[in-house]
């Protein structure tokens, strides 16, 4: 049994990783400060003997009682609507946020696991996307504070780990959809799914016609896990190469909800991937990772979960 601290682990993500940590027999400690996370993404934990939560803002600092084995970085709002709404704070977190969680593991003689993302690779000119590929990030955009965050966090990682000799893992993720997003986050998964069952028009920018390659939550976990408890410091790219264009999304989630909602077309936001596909040649051969969740049937789990929340007014 191990002792893992979980940055972020009342998030979407997060508290999917806590919830697999805790039933192979891990003992978590979530650290969130509910910006984006929520306490209800926890609460069915939060009485198991093996968890515990701490409110706290990982930039403010981090301090926790006892051994820890592992320390995995899930903390960063990571939607669309964030970029906008808290683009100082995404930086912050994505650099004092993630130097404190680098110190605490240091500290504590912890491994460090470091979750990146697939922004970093930008819009990029490379199809499908290896790790070896340095991208196509534009700076200075809206969706820069993102993108910059994460290749900041990763520098700083590999910084640690050549400086001062720190264990670290470190994996990119691509588009992850399942229960526990939150329904006005912004990403092309919820916003669908909640208009389609709102009787709202599905919004799908430009023609539709950009590609995404959609991750079910419970594959994506896996993947960490597996990486957490692998050899390969990384990157490695987690996610599904399977590959659907937004239009494709859109009529999947009105024929699985039985929806009338028309589809409309309005403008491509700034510096918005025309494709985003991971090449897991590596996870595979690396790790024997791959997603085993089919899109349609993880749309399926995802639409349910979303009708129950918004029968319980969630």
């Amino acid at each position: 049994m191990s002792r893992v601290v979980v940055a972020g682990g009342a998030g979407f993500l997060g508290s999917h990783l806590c919830r697999a940590l805790l039933l192979r027999g891990d003992e978590v400690v979530a650290v969130d400060n509910l910006v984006t996370g929520s306490r209800r993404n926890i609460d069915a934990l939060i009485n198991h003997r093996a968890f515990t939560f701490q409110h706290t803002d990982v930039i403010a600092g981090v301090v926790v009682d006892g051994p820890v084995d592992a320390v995995m970085n899930l903390a960063s709002p990571a939607s669309p609507i964030d970029f906008a709404r808290i683009p100082i704070e995404i930086l912050q977190v994505g650099s004092v946020g993630t130097k404190n969680l680098l110190d605490l593991a240091l500290g504590k003689g912890a491994r460090f696991f470091q979750a990146s993302t697939s922004e970093v690779y930008g819009d990029p000119l490379q199809h499908p996307q290896t790790e070896s590929y340095w991208g196509h990030v534009n700076p200075i955009g809206p969706r820069s504070v993102y993108d910059e965050s994460k290749r900041f966090g990763e520098a700083i990682t590999m910084a640690y780990h050549r400086v001062h000799g720190l264990d670290v893992r470190m994996v990119r993720i691509f588009n992850t959809y399942g229960p526990h997003m939150r329904p006005d986050d912004g990403r092309v998964v919820s916003n669908f799914i909640t208009q389609a069952l709102l009787g709202k028009p599905l919004t799908v920018y430009g023609e539709g016609s950009q590609t995404r390659s959609f991750c079910y939550a419970i594959d994506e976990v896996a993947g960490f896990l597996a990486v957490l408890d692998s050899d390969y410091v990384g990157p490695i790219n987690i996610g599904n190469p399977g590959e659907f264009t937004v239009l494709e999304l859109a009529r999947m989630v009105l024929e699985i909800t039985g929806s009338t909602s028309e589809i409309t077309f309005v403008a491509l936001p700034e510096d918005d991937p025309t494709q985003r596909c991971p090449d897991i040649s590596l996870a595979r051969s690396v790790l024997g990772w791959e997603p085993v969740t089919a899109l349609r049937e993880g749309i399926e789990r995802t639409t349910a979960w979303f009708v129950a929340q918004l029968e319980a007014g969630g």
